[in-house]
């Protein structure tokens, strides 16, 4: 019942520090592994300890055991040699080794029993222990796919954030509205400077001098032809 004990205070230390300072999964599953082989050598030197006292307590016993039957065969020369206040001595001795022998015995049949409960504890915890170091690179796989998996939903999160697109719509609204204003201010100052008539006169002035330069240019290249061109007597001759 202690293997099993110390075994949930290890885990469960491991586990509330996890949480309480939020660790990273594959370093408490690492460390928690580590605690558990540290645990595991340690009952086993609890078993072995007991079963040095279960040999120890069974060595006692047979030494007892033997020394009674020692004395009981020394009665029986006692008896033979016509020395029966010797046998008797010889068979209180052997009345009280039987009894010491006895007593060891009980206490070697019930150390026997503890120990073989604490063998098969201290197996079910190498096989747990195991088993958790299996399960263990699973866990890991699946809390590094985790990670991974959060890393890309904050990313997928952070593309489809507007907000920069959102601002560029509104600095592109923004420059239509400052072009229509500047459109806006300089239709305005053409309306206080001028008036339109007067406006379309001017460019009436502007185009017909124009017209009247572009005339003359024409009849004196007219004129310059007329001059190079023979008459017809000079044709006949």
């Amino acid at each position: 019942m202690g293997i099993w004990d110390n075994l949930k205070r290890v885990f469960k230390s491991n586990i509330n520090a996890a949480i309480s300072k939020a660790e990273d999964p594959t370093r408490i599953l690492e460390q928690t592994i580590i605690d558990m082989n540290e645990q595991l050598i340690e009952n086993k030197k609890a078993v072995a300890t007991a079963i040095a006292d279960e040999k120890r307590l069974e060595r006692q016993y047979q030494d007892n055991s033997t020394q009674a039957k020692d004395w009981e065969g020394k009665a029986v020369l006692a008896v033979k040699s016509n020395r029966d206040d010797l046998a008797k001595e010889a068979l209180l001795r052997q009345k009280e080794y039987e009894d010491l022998s006895s007593q060891f015995k009980q206490q070697f049949d019930a150390q026997h029993q503890a120990v073989e409960k604490l063998k098969d504890s201290l197996r079910q915890l190498q096989q747990k222990i195991d088993e958790a170091a299996r399960k263990k690179n699973i866990l890991i796989a699946r809390a590094k796919r985790a990670e991974a998996q959060k890393k890309i939903s904050e990313t997928m999160s952070n593309m489809s954030n507007n907000s920069a697109f959102e601002a560029f719509d509104r600095m592109a609204v923004k420059v239509d509205q400052l072009e229509a204003e500047a459109s806006a201010a300089a239709e305005l100052e053409d309306l206080s400077g001028t008036s339109d008539l007067d406006k379309q006169f001017k460019e009436l002035e502007k185009g017909g001098t124009r017209a009247d330069l572009l005339l003359e240019d024409l009849k004196a290249k007219m004129k310059t032809q007329e001059v190079a061109a023979p008459t017809p007597q000079e044709k006949l001759n």
